[in-house]
């Protein structure tokens, strides 16, 4: 029995982490850091699971967190979290800025706060003192976000095997990571840390896992508040109305969404907890959750592993970033919602369906030559900002009753537009690499959406149909330009386009002012414009990037 379970688990290609990082230092409410570290560990070791355990320096140099790793079973990897703190700072010789021994601002909390070389004598330290301790250099390492300098540094320096990440989210914590690789794991350019390499040449060797598990239709465009936009993820503190990992329902149907026995290429997510949110408040939810996953392993419906041993299986399987995808075909909330993710080395493709309306709501475009802000210079603020290339960004661009997405479209016999009415949405992760999306609609007709590795095949069944991509008044449009086949943009000043083929040539949507169509001005297209139109030629019409 034990051989045909680890045979299933071999060939199973669905991964979760386990990942607990531990602070040290917690300046805001007095709090036991040990407790947590000690029942997640007995917890993990209850159930024969293998974790990874990431010290930040203040706990790294502290025996209580130190001594507790060590003394665990072998199945427990040791990595390091890498916070800028206080005596980590001191130690490279770079006087403090910080309001606290541990201040979580991104200016003094993560590399990108420091100079170039101050980023490598503040690893330089992390690594040896780890090394002093354990006696080997640490294989993965952590953080919210490391700039593309630091984690090739790492790479190239101290040969890490993996890396993890913050997920996508728009200020919160001041942080904005947007666009992104949506889960699963990506190689990183060497001038953009967060941006997918196309080139072995170009990439960073080691990959960079996506953390804490997004809801895949929620937290996209959740709400915007003082902290930037609220937290939909697996984190077990997380249990109010809108979702999270303090649910059992949706941790359930989170699982289920993301181990699907057909993917693309893997599904992922991490499990875990940072001790500073105290036992507490996390230990319903995390003892739900790794006993949930124990049972799936135990079915051969997953793989639990350290952070490390799937940095290895993922450069011994995939020379450059594999496609991945996400089918959220049921929504927990019976809403009536399905999301689909596709995501590969060149771009990344979000659709919705709003309970029968259709929208595309995101592509973004991945490009290893976009280079980070903070690349050579030092980020000023609290306010740090990655990004990639937007072609369609409905959480950015949407505003008041202005929903931004693109959509498919069929034409009456005046010409007009009007949405397609959807009555199912499926997917098939047969092909690899590729993802099929295969929407009927209300009328009795199909349209196929196929997404591979450079495009996006639109094969409608009608023939009267086209695309529309439309906007509200936003200010984080890019430049856009109507060029005879495709649409040409700049995006902080870097400039890729979007080819439409088997359409006529894209075309702006009529303005209406006082009840009157008025036409974009000829040379392009401005932010008050409503958008574009391409009308199909034939019954398949393709963007290419």
């Amino acid at each position: 029995m034990n051989q045909a379970m680890n045979q299933a688990q071999a060939a199973n290609p669905n991964r979760v982490n386990i990942i607990n990082f531990i602070r040290g230092f917690e300046p805001r409410d007095p709090i036991d850091l040990v407790e947590p570290v000690k029942e997640q560990l007995a917890l993990v070791q209850r159930h024969g699971l293998p974790a990874t355990w990431l010290l930040q320096y203040d706990a790294l140099i502290n025996p209580a967190f130190a001594d507790l790793l060590q003394d665990a079973d072998d199945k427990q990897e040791i990595g390091v979290w890498f916070e800028v703190v206080q005596p980590l700072a001191e130690k490279a010789g770079i006087p403090w800025r910080g309001r606290f021994a541990w201040d979580w601002h991104a200016h003094v909390a993560f590399t990108v706060g420091y100079t170039p070389r101050e980023r490598e004598k503040l690893a330089d330290v992390l690594m040896e003192d780890f090394r002093a301790r354990f006696g080997y250099y640490p294989k993965s390492v952590g953080s919210w976000f490391l700039d593309a300098h630091a984690l090739a540094y790492l790479s190239d320096t101290y040969g890490i095997t993996a890396s993890c990440n913050c997920k996508d989210q728009w200020g919160t914590d001041g942080y904005t990571l947007w666009g992104g690789y949506y889960n699963q794991a990506y190689y990183p350019s060497r001038l953009n840390g967060f941006m997918p390499a196309q080139t072995e040449a170009c990439q960073i060797p080691v990959p960079v896992f996506r953390m804490l598990g997004s809801d895949p239709i929620y937290q996209y465009d959740a709400r915007l508040g003082g902290n930037g936009q609220s937290v939909i993820t697996l984190e077990p503190v997380y249990s109010g109305a809108e979702g999270g990992g303090g649910i059992p329902r949706w941790v359930r149907w989170f699982y289920d969404v993301n181990f699907r026995p057909e993917q693309v290429s893997f599904g992922y997510t991490q499990v875990g907890q940072e001790n500073s949110f105290g036992w507490a408040l996390m230990k319903d939810g995390l003892i739900d959750q790794v006993e949930e996953l124990a049972g799936r392993q135990a079915k051969g419906e997953l793989r639990v592993e350290t952070l490390e041993a799937s940095g290895r299986w993922f450069k011994a399987a995939h020379p450059v970033t594999p496609a991945s995808s996400i089918s959220a075909l049921t929504d927990w909330r019976g809403e009536g919602r399905q999301s689909v993710w596709y995501y590969n080395r060149y771009y990344r493709l979000n659709l919705l369906n709003n309970d029968g309306e259709l929208w595309i709501r995101d592509i973004h475009l991945f490009d290893e030559r976009y280079e980070e802000r903070y690349l050579k210079e030092t980020c000023p603020d609290r306010y740090s900002h990655y990004d990639t290339l937007p072609v369609v960004d409905s959480a950015r661009w949407s505003s008041g009753d202005k929903p931004a997405g693109l959509r498919p479209v069929a034409y009456d016999g005046e010409g007009q537009a009007r949405p397609l009415a959807v009555r199912s949405v499926q997917t098939d992760e047969s092909t690899p690499g590729e993802l099929i999306i295969r929407i009927d609609t209300e009328d009795g007709e199909t349209l196929a959406i196929r997404c591979s590795e450079r495009q996006v095949v639109f094969a409608a069944s009608r023939p009267d149909w086209g695309l529309e991509i439309r906007w509200g008044d936003s200010s984080e449009l890019p430049d856009m330009k109507l060029e005879s086949d495709a649409v040409g943009y700049a995006f902080r000043d870097h400039p890729y386009r979007v080819q439409f083929i088997g359409g006529l040539p894209p075309a702006p949507i009529p303005q209406k002012r006082n009840g009157q169509a008025q036409d974009a001005a000829e040379e392009g297209l401005t932010a008050s414009a409503d958008g574009i139109a391409c009308r199909a030629l034939g019954r398949e019409l393709t963007l290419r990037f």
